[in-house]
């Protein structure tokens, strides 16, 4: 018996790096039948925080001996990284099932992976558990950083293996992750949200409010600013209420006063606050900081006093305004955007009406616009007054329409300024220019050689194409 198996620490991460050891062992012998590397495939669904959960399984996975690969069919190993916000993201998640069981005929040694906030429906397990057997290892969104421990259980047992948890035991953070980008990354800062807006799942299946202390988030930054990381983003559900719950009193403006000071670090960006929460204190900070972006998402989800009370938002309309353009007086050059349902139960054209008015008084710079998508398990979804689907569609195409032409005047205020942006990738249209996000968060096409991504460079914003512009390199 080799020292591995001999004794299993308790304690986390070592009980994770522990598996992640088995489990190289176990796909090691794997890969010496197959006569080649073993393959995985990750399919992300939602959020940003689901977006950095997929870099740390990817982490686990690589240091497991897997190889990543674009090609899911083939590959030896599918892990889902599941959305459960709309009923729709789950049919998308059933049909994929569907496609990968044929996969799975051809290749029966490929392993199906399901995780994320879908997994912490118990009507969802038993669904799967009766007409997706074919789907290998199941766990929630409560303990993702046991995925070695799970599939090293898996790859043994070669059974079905389901861990989900109702509520987390633990924030472990500390694994191996694999970013998508080297030059910058998300920070999870919380979990879970408290808010219990009628219409979301997110506090049922991420459970309630529970902060990192913030000596673990500064070393984590500081670790990937020694990486080589300029851009950070501060992650979750809502970070204004971050440090409720932590063992040292703070708050989440003190945090961003902390990163602040993080040598290497040249940007802060955060997401996602809530409208009844953003204070002060942050809005000083963002006005003083040459780090944090100019750029601020604040969830509006509807216009309309009436809608936003059944909604359980916890502001007016007139508080909500009153707060955008207080912070548009602090900072005049900060984008705005905003998050907004169109089709709330009850909805009314005069409450569309509403909305319209807050996108003419703040203007925002951009707006994710949805239509309201009835989700199973919210109070929203029992409520009468279900609107037509007819309704929606055309209050939507008002709506859009509306955010479309603000954004447009919004975009073109900096036409010919030279600002600072962060090189990303060549673009995916055209190989001869590079692709930046500047700190409001408006994309700029420029011609530039390769070797500048990653870094920040300045360029004067030549044309504006409504919701992106194109540039040139202003050489320092």
């Amino acid at each position: 018996m080799n020292g591995i198996e001999e004794q299993i620490p308790v304690t986390e991460p070592e009980r994770q790096n522990h598996y992640m050891q088995k489990t190289a062992a176990l796909v090691a012998e794997l890969s010496a039948k197959r006569g080649r590397k073993l393959t995985c495939y990750i399919a992300t669904f939602g959020c940003q925080m689901n977006a950095r959960d997929s870099e740390k399984l990817l982490g686990i996975l690589k240091a497991a001996g897997y190889v990543e690969t674009d090609d899911e069919r083939n590959a030896d190993l599918v892990l889902m990284n599941t959305c459960t916000v709309r009923d729709n993201a789950n049919q998308r998640v059933y049909g994929r099932l569907g496609v990968l069981k044929g996969y799975k005929k051809e290749n029966p040694d490929m392993r199906i992976i399901l995780c994320g906030c879908m997994m912490q429906e118990p009507e969802v397990i038993e669904k799967i558990k009766k007409s997706y057997p074919h789907v290998d290892l199941i766990f929630g969104t409560h303990n993702i950083y046991m995925l070695a421990e799970l599939l090293y259980t898996q790859l043994k047992e070669g059974k079905q293996v389901i861990s989900v948890k109702s509520e987390a035991e633990r924030i472990v953070e500390d694994i191996p992750a694999e970013r998508k980008y080297a030059f910058k990354s998300g920070v999870n800062i919380m979990f879970g949200c408290d808010n219990f807006c009628s219409y979301c799942i997110v506090p049922y299946v991420r459970g309630r409010e529970r902060s990192r202390e913030m000596n673990e988030i500064l070393d984590e930054v500081k670790r990937l600013a020694d990486s080589g990381v300029k851009e950070v983003m501060l992650l979750g559900q809502n970070v204004n209420s971050y440090g409720k719950n932590c063992l040292q009193k703070t708050s989440f403006a003190r945090l961003l006063s902390e990163v602040e000071k993080i040598d290497g670090i040249r940007r802060i960006r955060f997401m996602t606050p809530h409208p009844k929460d953003l204070n002060e204190d942050v809005i000083d900070i963002m006005r003083a900081s040459k780090k944090i972006c100019h750029h601020l998402h604040l969830p509006l989800q509807s216009g309309s006093t009436r809608i936003l009370k059944l909604m359980n938002r916890h502001y007016t309309k007139e508080q909500y305004i009153d707060l955008a353009l207080h912070v548009r007086e602090r900072i005049p050059d900060i984008a705005i955007t905003t998050d907004i349902i169109v089709g709330f139960p009850t909805e009314t054209v005069q409450d569309i009406d509403d909305t319209l008015d807050v996108i003419k008084r703040v203007e925002f710079d951009n707006a994710f616009t949805f239509e309201y998508s009835k989700r199973t398990g919210t109070p929203a979804a029992s409520m009468e007054g279900q609107v037509t689907e007819a309704f929606v569609k055309e209050q939507f195409a008002r709506v859009l329409d509306l955010v479309q032409t603000c954004s447009k005047k919004r975009a073109v205020l900096v036409q010919g300024q030279t600002m600072e942006a962060l090189t990303e990738e060549v673009n995916e249209h055209d190989p001869s220019l590079l692709t930046g996000r500047l700190s409001n968060n408006l994309l700029v096409h420029f011609p530039a050689d390769p070797s500048l991504i990653g870094e920040i460079v300045k360029v004067e914003l030549t044309e504006c194409r409504g919701f992106y512009y194109l540039g040139r390199l202003v050489q320092s």
